[in-house]
């Protein structure tokens, strides 16, 4: 179940708008970051929330590739695959990173931790190859660069000792 507060803050933003429906997104991300993906019962929240049919949350929630409708690693790489990026190296990139991590597009690692898919551009040409892992940018990769990436990632996710 949604936490009182982020269910308050949502319905405030709601009521604020002429059009619920316009909030949409900002209502899937939301309950997104909570639960870690938009399961069928957050698109049933979403859809009370704004007013609106699972069925048309669940349409807009499959269109936007930044929702999720399963679950996800705690970091989502997305590699990019446009033409550029391909001919500077791209698709050598996903190949080690799939071979690193064990896994291949769409999966996520045993551990929860990586989830990795393809994306056909995330705008970063001049920065070829390039990926984006959650919001950062990543660019010039090279095999080294993608170990040391990962490495911080990882123990970035180690629980906090004092």
């Amino acid at each position: 179940m949604l936490p009182q507060k982020i269910k308050k803050r949502l319905e405030e933003q709601i009521a604020g708008v002429e059009h619920p429906r316009e909030l949409v997104v900002d209502v899937m991300f939301a309950l997104q970051e909570h639960y870690g993906y938009l399961s069928d019962k957050a698109v049933a929240e979403a859809a009370g929330l704004l007013g609106m049919t699972p069925v048309e949350i669940d349409e807009l929630a499959t269109f936007y590739t930044f929702v999720y409708r399963r679950p996800v690693g705690k970091y989502v790489i997305r590699v990019c695959d446009s033409v550029v990026c391909w001919l500077n190296g791209g698709q050598s990139v996903r190949d080690y990173l799939g071979g690193k991590l064990g896994i291949g597009d769409g999966q996520t690692t045993a551990d929860g931790l990586f989830t990795l898919l393809p994306v056909c551009c995330i705008g970063y040409c001049d920065r070829a190859p390039a990926m984006l892992i959650n919001k950062k940018v990543y660019g010039y990769l090279t095999p080294e660069k993608i170990d040391k990436i990962l490495q911080k990632l990882k123990a970035d996710a180690l629980p906090k000792t004092e």
